[in-house]
């Protein structure tokens, strides 16, 4: 079974490693079956560390080199120049780094992953992008931080993993509100929901939007939905409709060859 998906415009460049890993090939069961890399969940440290060994694995590196940060929904940036305690991690939602043997990632359970590199100056980064980051501007920071160490953002690719879907992703008026205020223009990205006053909302189409915008051109979309596709991916929103008190968490990666 495959660990990872991976984006054409990543794969291509030979300098990169990187993977939006899925639910399978782990060693984890129940709700977080089977590779849950998530420490924040109540999943045993055993079994994520092995989880996260297997995806380290994948990615060339040792484990105490993929770095993940303690996300908390902002637009903070950190920059990895070398490994950092499990104990230890930054609080950010996004990372980035010029290190050769460095794998910086972000966990995600329905939010935007989104991972982009500028092969030519060796310059990569990893953004956690749910709707808060999004319209805050973690992408944005991220490629600022990422041009601070030598990218460009003109040389640079993007791609965006597995992520909830507008058809799955129902929201209320507050925040189809909360976007129209920040930009009429985002009126675009939500659809009438089957309830009056909601809204199915593309988040995917909005990161997009905010990519193409900051400069970053043709980025990849997998085109996966997190909350559809059960047997492949873990999904927040799915765990708490079905009454569930926890849930898997994927890694989604990327690393500079060394």
């Amino acid at each position: 079974m495959s660990l990872m998906l991976q984006a054409p415009s990543l794969a291509a460049l030979p300098s990169i490693r990187h993977g939006f890993f899925m639910r399978g090939g782990g060693v984890s069961d129940g709700p977080y079956a089977s590779l849950n890399g998530g420490t924040g969940s109540r999943d045993g440290e055993e079994r994520v560390a092995e989880n996260r060994r297997r995806m380290a694995a994948a990615l060339a590196v040792t484990p105490d080199r993929l770095l993940t940060a303690y996300q908390v929904h902002s637009c903070d940036v950190v920059v990895a120049r070398t490994p950092w305690p499990a104990d230890a991690r930054p609080r950010a939602d996004a990372i980035v780094t010029h290190t050769p043997g460095l794998a910086i990632g972000v966990t995600t359970a329905d939010c935007g992953p989104l991972l982009l590199a500028d092969a030519q100056a060796g310059v990569i980064g990893a953004a956690h992008a749910g709707w808060r980051g999004a319209l805050g501007g973690v992408i944005e920071a991220t490629i600022d931080a990422m041009e601070a160490i030598g990218a460009a953002r003109a040389r640079i690719a993007a791609a965006l993993g597995p992520m909830i879907r507008q058809p799955s992703y129902e929201v209320g008026e507050d925040l189809w509100a909360r976007f129209r205020v920040a930009d009429v223009a985002n009126e675009r990205f939500f659809a009438p929901g089957a309830i009056q006053g909601r809204a199915q909302f593309d988040l995917a189409g909005y990161v997009l939007a905010r990519l193409g915008r900051a400069g970053v051109l043709g980025a990849d979309d997998i085109g996966r939905c997190t909350y559809a596709q059960e047997g492949a991916f873990f999904s927040y929103r799915r765990a708490t409709r079905h009454g569930e008190d926890d849930y898997g968490r994927h890694i989604n990666a990327i690393a500079l060859v060394g």
